[in-house]
């Protein structure tokens, strides 16, 4: 999975996503070059959630379903 920024350059590529001691890992690169390990605390999905309105959550779970533009 990749990341991009507003300019469409390449921000981060992660490699890997899974849970450890009630926590979500996060691995891979930052601009292609500096590797990094990432924690998410379950406070902090929470607050991700209350980011995105109910419309927008709709939108990024039908995004799982189109075609890559």
């Amino acid at each position: 999975m990749k990341l991009y920024a507003s300019d469409n350059s390449e921000l981060m590529e992660i490699s890997k996503i899974y849970h450890l001691n009630g926590t979500l890992i996060v691995e891979g690169t930052i601009m292609g070059a500096m590797p990094i390990r990432a924690i998410v605390k379950p406070v902090e999905i929470r607050k991700a959630m209350g980011l995105m309105s109910l419309k927008t959550m709709l939108y990024a779970f039908l995004m799982l379903f189109r075609g890559s533009r």
